[in-house]
């Protein structure tokens, strides 16, 4: 297994929607990461080691994002990426998958589970993108003028994005970190690959989720950074709210990104809620 700066998921796997980066690790009773946005699988590579000791652990890139690439005219919506969650937790023969979900990797999860109808014997949702409004002031702009960014210079844009991503998490994020997470979104691919998946996520997909939370009776767990800049503690609060039974934990010492900031207490906190 890879971690850090060499981090790299070799097995591809062929879905609906085009071709998506995955790897398995470890062995014991079957866990699934789903990243959100602007991150990577690269964002549980620390946590995944943890995880494997005791479980097999299923990993991906989502659609557009790390090594996965939607075809031609796919765009990278929750509702595809929920489907393509479906997919692959069929590819690879799951039958009842611990699901976790970090930021709209969280309303991915959700809608696999109450719309797709994957099963799910535990949910877990870090940092999650679920109930509205999420967007950032940042993300409502680029929507609005995504033509804008796609076509403005590139050194123009990546002066942009880079303090971005420095914001999700509390403690410094160190300097390989940063460009491992910038990578997929260098030149003039990557910058269309931002704009597009910005472009694509809208709350409208969660809709029908949000309307089902009171549906949900397989445990969960709302873990949040609490240290976060982006979806501060209370939109964790009323997620757990929402959820009957869920269980609300915090991460210390984290931002949005908690399984960068804090990858040790984020793979207890979900080791002891898999049991």
């Amino acid at each position: 297994m890879r971690t850090h700066e060499t981090w790299l998921l070799t097995d591809r796997t062929r879905v609906s929607g085009g071709e998506v980066a995955t790897g398995v690790f470890g062995e014991g009773p079957p866990v699934v990461l789903t990243h959100g946005t602007p991150a990577s699988s690269y964002l549980w590579r620390e946590v995944v080691p943890m995880l494997a000791r005791r479980h097999t652990v299923y990993v991906w890139d989502l659609l557009g994002f790390g090594d996965s690439r939607p075809g031609p005219g796919v765009a990278p919506s929750i509702a595809r990426q929920a489907a393509t969650l479906a997919e692959l937790v069929a590819h690879w023969g799951l039958e009842d998958p611990a699901l976790v979900g970090h930021d709209i990797g969280g309303g991915i999860v959700l809608r696999a589970h109450l719309l797709e109808q994957v099963p799910a014997r535990r949910l877990a949702l870090v940092d999650a993108a679920v109930l509205g409004p999420w967007n950032t002031p940042f993300t409502e702009h680029m929507q609005q003028h995504a033509d804008a960014y796609r076509t403005m210079p590139q050194h123009v844009f990546a002066d942009i994005i880079a303090p971005r991503m420095h914001t999700a998490t509390h403690r410094a994020m160190s300097d390989e970190a940063a460009a491992a997470y910038l990578a997929p979104w260098a030149g003039p691919e990557g910058q269309r690959r931002w704009v597009d998946q910005v472009a694509a996520v809208h709350f409208g997909d969660l809709r029908e989720v949000t309307d089902r939370l009171g549906r949900i009776v397989a445990p969960t767990l709302v873990l949040w950074g609490e240290r976060d800049e982006w979806l501060d503690l209370a939109t964790g609060d009323r997620l757990a709210a929402a959820i009957p039974g869920a269980r609300r934990e915090n991460i210390a010492g984290a931002g949005h990104f908690a399984p960068e900031d804090n990858p040790g207490d984020t793979a207890e906190a979900l080791l002891r809620f898999f049991g």
